[in-house]
């Protein structure tokens, strides 16, 4: 890990603290039975919604796949003006609004019988999940102090897994059933869960914002856009983002075409990343509390996602037997999930630490596109670059990890450059910018 001593050279410059960061003790307990509720109901829907629309809906495959493609594509684009929806009327109320809309979106569901109904609803609700992540970070930046969110954040993706698993046990049951009114009840579940998660959000106390602080000084929607060091940070942190296909769709089609190894394998590994990151998540981001250390964890987790990806390849190698096949998998997974965590805790330090402090959820709407953006162009280039590449594809994609995790501290010190400080004009040398 990083040395995070203020007299080393490279050590990276600590923006402004944010406006409201007050640690208030209530709010991280809210925010994660917020996040517990309707990550529940999210778990039951990803694993039912495919054959809801299919088999009840009457779509075909490919309109249910394009549809979602299309919809996570405007999604990924109203995450800035919803983001900064959230800094001029504030992260509370905005969460509260498309937690609703959420909500909304998955009720409707049960009244589509088309394809234009389905596309219409499936964009509704991306773009409302993508804008209440925004929010929920801005939310998040307005009530819980600088030097304590990466904590409260991973307690929050650990939570968010528990309950997918949870929900997915739930959507396990529905699917067993196969029945037209289990499905009903398990969309009921999803919906129920957003507007428990607003009644819980609009209990939280509202944070002063800076913008409505300052009247008519607020920043243009697309200022983001112009912040040309944190748009190269974003990208970097989307590049290291494909790695969410590889266990969902990368290795399922690897273990069964290119292996030895059981088709069980394939749960097994699921199962071996979920329990992991529930378990481990707080404790891999409790080294991250400053930039200089997130840029660190960034490093390492793309050498650890180099090594995966190797590992991977390795598994195809001739004359490895099922059991084989299947350890060097379980090997893989762990160096991944493992990469996978310091990643996480690194990336959300970056991306809310140097988001300017009246502007977090416009700057967490652009940085948080990368999940959309990596669901919709995933699939397709890891499937192109693994299936079709075979183990030569697993080293190119680990290489892409490895260099981007690299880049990732020359491109959060050139933007923490030009935050500017409590103190006075932009830091330009971080020998003497710490305050």
């Amino acid at each position: 890990m990083a040395n995070t001593s203020p007299a080393r050279p490279t050590a990276l410059p600590d923006p402004a603290p944010a406006a409201g960061g007050t640690g208030r003790a209530p709010a991280p307990r809210a925010l994660l039975l917020a996040q517990l509720s309707n990550s529940v109901g999210d778990g039951a829907f990803y694993v039912t919604s495919a054959l809801y629309f299919t088999v009840a809906v009457g779509l075909s495959a490919a309109q249910v796949g394009a549809g979602l493609a299309v919809a996570w594509a405007v999604g990924s684009a109203a995450g800035v003006p919803l983001g900064t929806l959230a800094d001029r009327r504030g992260p509370r109320g905005t969460s509260v609004l498309l937690a609703l809309v959420t909500a909304a979106a998955v009720a409707s569901f049960l009244l589509i019988g088309s394809f234009p109904a389905f596309l219409a609803a499936a964009t509704l609700y991306a773009s409302a999940q993508s804008g209440l992540a925004a929010a929920r970070q801005a939310l998040l930046a307005g009530l819980v102090a600088p030097e304590a969110r990466t904590a409260v954040l991973a307690r929050l993706q650990a939570v968010l897994n528990a309950g997918l698993a949870v929900g997915a046990a739930l959507g396990g049951v529905a699917l067993h059933a196969g029945t037209r009114g289990a499905y009903l009840v398990v969309f009921a579940l999803d919906a129920g869960g957003f507007l428990l998660c607003a009644l819980l959000l609009g209990r939280l106390p509202a944070p002063a914002t800076a913008a409505a602080a300052a009247p008519g000084t607020a920043a243009p929607a697309t200022a983001v856009l112009r912040d040309r060091p944190y748009v190269v940070l974003t990208l970097l942190n989307a590049l290291m983002l494909l790695r969410m296909p590889l266990l969902s769709l990368a290795l399922p089609l690897w273990i069964v075409q290119r292996t030895a190894a059981p088709g069980w394998t394939v749960s097994a590994l699921f199962v071996l990343n979920t329990a992991a990151v529930t378990l481990f998540q707080v404790r891999a981001a409790r080294p991250v509390t400053d930039l200089d250390s997130a840029a660190g964890a960034v490093r390492g987790a793309g050498a650890g996602m180099f090594a995966a990806c190797a590992v991977f390849a390795a598994s195809a190698l001739p004359g490895l037997g099922a059991g084989a096949a299947a350890a060097v998998l379980v090997l893989g997974s762990v160096l991944l999930v493992a990469a996978e965590m310091r990643h996480s805790a690194g990336s959300w330090q970056l991306g809310l630490g140097l988001a300017p402090a009246d502007r977090v959820g416009q700057y967490q709407g652009f940085y948080g596109a990368g999940v959309p953006v990596a669901r919709t162009l995933g699939p397709l280039v890891v499937t192109t670059l693994l299936v079709g590449g075979g183990p030569a594809g697993w080293l190119l994609l680990g290489g892409a990890f490895a260099l981007a995790g690299a880049a990732t501290g020359p491109a959060a010190r050139r933007a923490a450059r030009t935050r500017p400080r409590p103190d006075g004009p932009p830091a330009v040398s971080s020998a003497a910018g710490r305050p």
